[in-house]
C-alpha cells in the first residue's frame, strides 16, 4: 500500500508525492531566538525528526531545513531590557536551541537559515509582489494585500472575515484592509542600527511570514513536499506564509502541509 499522510490544506489522508528513492523537501518553522528554549519548542523538531527518520527508512532521500528568526520586535525589547544587541543575543539563544536539539538527539536537520541572511531574497519577492498587485508601500512598510488573492484563508478553511474576527490584528493607518500584514516594517525612532536594514523603502526590517517564504524557496525551491509547525502557527503564520509565496510564485507552495498538536502538561 503506498504511503499515506494527512494534510492539514486538504482535510484528509492522500497519497504521498514521492515515490522511496526520490528527494523530498522539508521545511518546518523554528524559533525566534529572543529568549532560553522551552519543552514546547522541542515537540515539533523531535516529531519531524521522527518523520524524517521513518521517510529515510522507506528509501526517502529527505533534505530538512528548520529557520531561525533572528530579527524580530521581541529581539529588539528584550535586548533593550538585557542592556545587550539583537546579534549576541541571537546567537546566545541559538546555541541554546541547538545543545537543546543536541540533548534530545534530534539529528536530522540538513540547514539552519537565518533570516538576517536572507534579507536580499525577501526585498526581491516583495518587489516582485508589488510589481503583481498583490502587495504595496506605505510610509516605508510594505503589506500584503489580502483582497487580491481570491483563495486566502484556504489553509485555515476560512474567509478573511472570520479570520480577522479571530486574530490580533496590528494595527496601522498605512493598511488597504484591517487583515494585510507587513512583510517590511519602516525603522521606528531609537531603534538600534543592528536592526535596521537598507531597502528601496528606506531603513527598516523584514515582517515574520516573509522570512520563511523567502528561506523555505531559496534552499528547497519553489515547491516544497512537506512544510510542518505547530498548530499555532496555522493563522497567521502559515495562511501568510502561502498566500504571499503562492502570489509571487504562481506555483504551489507546499504539497504537503503537516502540523503538529502542542505538548499538554497533566495535573501531577
Amino acid at each position: 500500500m503506498a504511503l499515506q499522510v494527512y494534510s492539514t490544506l486538504t482535510r484528509k489522508k492522500e497519497a504521498f508525492p514521492k515515490q522511496p528513492g526520490e528527494r523530498v523537501t522539508m521545511y518546518v518553522c523554528g524559533p525566534t531566538v529572543y529568549k532560553p528554549s522551552h519543552i514546547g519548542h522541542m515537540v515539533g523538531p523531535v516529531i519531524f525528526d521522527t518523520v524524517k527518520r521513518y521517510l529515510t527508512f522507506l528509501g526517502y532521500k529527505v533534505t530538512w531545513v528548520i529557520n531561525i528568526t533572528d530579527v524580530d520586535d521581541k529581539l529588539i525589547v528584550r535586548a533593550k531590557d538585557q542592556n545587550t544587541t539583537v546579534p549576541a543575543l541571537a546567537a546566545k539563544m541559538t546555541d541554546d536551541y541547538f545543545d537543546c536539539l543536541k540533548k534530545l538527539n534530534v539529528t536530522g536537520v540538513d540547514h539552519f537559515p537565518k533570516a538576517t541572511e536572507h534579507i536580499d531574497g525577501m526585498i526581491a519577492m516583495m518587489t516582485t509582489l508589488i510589481k503583481n498587485g498583490h502587495a504595496y508601500a506605505a510610509g516605508g512598510d510594505v503589506y500584503f494585500n489580502v483582497a487580491a488573492d481570491d483563495d486566502y484563508g484556504k489553509l485555515c478553511n476560512r474567509d478573511p472575515e472570520q479570520l480577522e474576527a479571530g486574530a490580533r490584528i496590528e494595527v496601522s493607518a498605512h493598511k488597504k484592509n484591517p487583515g494585510d500584514f507587513a512583510m517590511w516594517k519602516a525603522a521606528k525612532p531609537g531603534e538600534p542600527d543592528d536592526v535596521q536594514y537598507d531597502s528601496p523603502w528606506g531603513k527598516g526590517r523584514p515582517g515574520w511570514h516573509i522570512e520563511c517564504s523567502v528561506m523555505a524557496s531559496k534552499l528547497l525551491g519553489e515547491t516544497i513536499d512537506i512544510h510542518g509547525g505547530g498548530l499555532d502557527l496555522q493563522f497567521p503564520h502559515h495562511e501568510n506564509e502561502l498566500a504571499q509565496s503562492e502570489s509571487a510564485t504562481g506555483k504551489p507552495f507546499a504539497r504537503v502541509w503537516m502540523h503538529n498538536g502542542l505538548l499538554r502538561m497533566g495535573k501531577s
